[in-house]
């Protein structure tokens, strides 16, 4: 059987599942890989809560960017405990933020929906997980400690590597004050996640904007479209109100409008990182790949570290655009920023490519260890056919 012919309907299967891989994609600072796991441990302290746990616990803080460039609203401030994060806050346009902890179900609820434990940032592990000599009794003695004794805060925002505050040493009558957060800039990373236009926002624009981002903190995506679009009305060149909107849009399945938002976001700040992912994602559900390409091709430019979705999709436009070379080197990008192997497809893809490429030995080695790491998949079977038919080529070869 022919190269090609063995390969014609996998054309299909990059579409179908590369539309799997987006349906979850979450609205994060840090664009990285999402894992869900259920029902997440806490930790030691986790369940062990006194009498008083009612009682809410107020966290405050600041981020600054190390080499002192000036920082904006928008910044996501990350709760992360046993190596699952959840956003919390956002900073203001002076880098400032604040929330309220909550009480224990508010503590097990946000802790079972949250994702990416996966991040570049969460290199430290189950942050806070370590404790002092005499920190169980501290912790045994008030019961604040133990909600927080397996948690950390961190800062996330694409091309920056954030600083981490442990939380699992905190006392009740603690200053909510946490301290400064750092960012620290990475070398190679010529786009940006947050605009410089919001910087020059006028007053009113900036506090619809803030308005917003606390709308969707609250879940209530009706009221943030309202705020983002007050926003933009009164500064339409606010790139980051235009994203938000956008991201708020392909929610609620309004799909035009919400490409329109996501160019105008682009228009304003050809350097934004976000809205080339997501109109890149957007054009891959149409199986519009030429567009598709054309917006990962260069979202990945701008910053190759902190999308790793961006470079699989990339890797399935180039696919399906027959641009194998270019479609290998996303690929491999995207199996590399994904040690954790969350999204196992990304090897799955390689393997077809180097297939196509006549490389047989290299696509047998992906598709099995495709089938290794996830072993339930639903296309299994078409996986085994598959390598079968690379082995024949292979001897075939011989």
């Amino acid at each position: 059987m022919k190269n090609s012919a063995r390969f014609l309907f996998l054309g299909a299967i990059a579409t179908v599942n590369l539309t799997a891989q987006m349906g979850g994609t979450p609205t994060t600072g840090s664009g990285g890989q999402t894992s869900v796991q259920a029902n997440p441990s806490l930790g030691s302290g986790g369940g062990a809560m006194g009498a008083n746990t009612s009682r809410p616990i107020y966290i405050s803080g600041r981020v600054v960017i190390e080499d002192g460039s000036p920082i904006s609203a928008n910044i996501t401030i990350e709760r992360v405990c046993g190596g699952i994060s959840k956003t919390v806050a956002y900073t203001d346009s002076n880098g400032r933020f604040s929330f309220q902890w909550g009480d224990r179900s508010m503590i097990v609820t946000d802790a079972s929906d949250a994702g990416s434990g996966a991040t570049r940032n969460s290199n430290s592990g189950g942050f806070g997980s370590s404790q002092s000599a005499g920190g169980a009794n501290t912790l045994a003695a008030d019961p604040f400690g133990s909600r927080m004794m397996n948690c950390a805060l961190r800062a996330s925002v694409a091309g920056f590597i954030s600083d981490k505050v442990d939380l699992y040493n905190r006392k009740s009558t603690d200053s909510p004050d946490v301290g400064t957060i750092v960012l620290r800039r990475i070398a190679g990373v010529e786009g940006s996640s947050i605009s410089v236009t919001s910087m020059m926002a006028p007053k009113d624009a900036k506090k619809a904007y803030e308005h917003g981002l606390q709308s969707l903190l609250k879940n209530k995506p009706n009221d943030a479209v309202k705020d983002f679009e007050k926003a933009v009305a009164v500064y339409p060149k606010y790139a980051d109100a235009w994203v938000n909107l956008g991201k708020v849009r392909l929610d609620q399945q309004s799909i035009e409008p919400a490409r329109a938002a996501l160019k105008k976001a682009m228009e304003s700040d050809p350097k934004l990182v976000a809205p080339y992912v997501e109109l890149g994602l957007l054009a891959a559900k149409d199986a519009n790949w030429q567009d598709s390409g054309k917006y990962l091709d260069r979202a990945v430019e701008l910053d190759p570290v902190d999308f790793p979705q961006a470079w699989y999709a990339d890797a399935v436009a180039n696919y399906n655009l027959k641009k194998y070379d270019a479609a290998e080197k996303s690929a491999r990008e995207a199996v590399k920023l994904d040690p954790r192997h969350a999204n196992p497809r990304s090897g799955y893809l390689l393997g077809l490519v180097l297939a196509e490429k006549q490389d047989y030995a290299g696509a047998a080695a992906e598709l099995t260890a495709y089938m290794k790491l996830a072993p339930n998949a639903p296309d299994l079977a078409q996986a085994k056919n598959q390598l079968g038919q690379l082995e024949k080529l292979m001897g075939v070869t011989k």
